[in-house]
């Protein structure tokens, strides 16, 4: 793939970068932080030496699921070399300028829905691939969303995401626990002369949704961060930006958008698990720099073209069964 010359916007990367890491920074220390304030609210300096040993061993020694295991219960399957070289080619590449050790294997999950994920560790990772997703993308836009996931995997996110969910957990169960506590001590508090701190009381009832708001911003910022690294990789933002117009666009059916168009009441962006398509295609376009073709960019014939079963059949389009599942 010799010959391929990166040319994004360096500026605006830079500070798009810089933004995203501070605003990452930013939350994780304020979910560990209201973490911290409900053990000190529940048993004082104690609650939260407690609190930090043990969320020191969780990130120590936390498990994470096996990503074949995770793909099995998506009923994905693994993608041979001979079915989809250029995929392969494409992910070698991209591991590669991403500094991985080890290839994301990728998967294939017969559904119609449009769409990509990912799942383990720089170590061990998958990527899913749905068939919407491939009869839907061209090549440069298929190669921008693989980028996109690579990143995840880059960056952790999988984990990181996982230890702001644990946080969060921790933050529901720590608020219930106080809210029994308090329900337990209220003819006391009701028939005595005791004082209660109404400003800890709302930081207990309000926890669970605090940290929520949190954890779904953190996610848009690692959202955000893995648009910036995948046109990084690619040197091509535009495919990416191309890719999620197309899938925001195919959310809805066609009847729908013609005959119940108030039917999508758009949600609050502090509600939303990634950021809106317009902000992100802006943003990428931003980074819109001389586009060199290379083999992560030229044109080819569609995938299907060139994948095969086992048995020598072609791959046909999933059917959604009785049972809810599409194969």
């Amino acid at each position: 793939m010799g010959g391929f010359e990166l040319k994004v916007n360096t500026q605006n990367w830079i500070r798009h970068s810089a933004i995203n890491r501070l605003q990452t920074l930013a939350l994780l220390l304020f979910l560990a932080g209201y973490l911290a304030l409900l053990g000190w609210i529940l048993w004082g300096t104690d609650g939260i030496f407690i609190l930090m040993v043990f969320g020191v061993l969780l990130v120590m020694f936390s498990p994470t699921a096996s990503p074949q295991l995770v793909m099995r219960l998506y009923r994905a399957r693994p993608i041979s070399k001979n079915e989809a070289p250029q995929i392969y080619q494409a992910l070698n590449e991209l591991a590669r300028r991403a500094g991985l050790n080890y290839l994301p294997a990728p998967y294939y999950l017969p559904t119609n829905v449009i769409n990509a994920f990912a799942v383990g560790t720089r170590e061990k990772s998958a990527i899913a691939i749905t068939d919407g997703l491939i009869r839907t993308l061209d090549w440069r836009e298929l190669v921008g969303v693989l980028a996109h996931e690579v990143s995840h995997i880059r960056n952790n996110d999988i984990r990181v995401m996982g230890l702001a969910d644990m946080a969060s957990r921790f933050t529901s169960m720590l608020s219930t626990i106080g809210q029994i506590l308090l329900l337990l001590n209220l003819p006391l508090i009701l028939f005595s002369e005791q004082h209660i701190n109404w400003w800890a009381v709302s930081i207990l009832l309000f926890a669970p949704q605090i940290s929520a708001l949190a954890q779904l911003g953190l996610s848009r910022v690692r959202e955000y961060d893995a648009d910036l690294n995948a046109a990084m990789l690619t040197g091509d933002p535009e495919g990416l930006a191309r890719a999620l117009v197309k899938l925001e666009r195919s959310q809805f059916s066609l009847w729908r958008r013609v005959f119940m168009p108030g039917y999508r009441i758009p949600e609050p962006s502090l509600l939303r698990t990634h950021p809106p398509t317009e902000e992100r295609v802006k943003r990428l376009l931003e980074l819109k720099g001389d586009l060199r073709q290379s083999v992560l960019t030229q044109p080819h014939r569609n995938l299907f073209d060139e994948w095969a079963l086992g048995n020598g059949q072609r791959i046909r389009k999933p059917r959604w069964h009785i049972n809810g599942l599409w194969h």
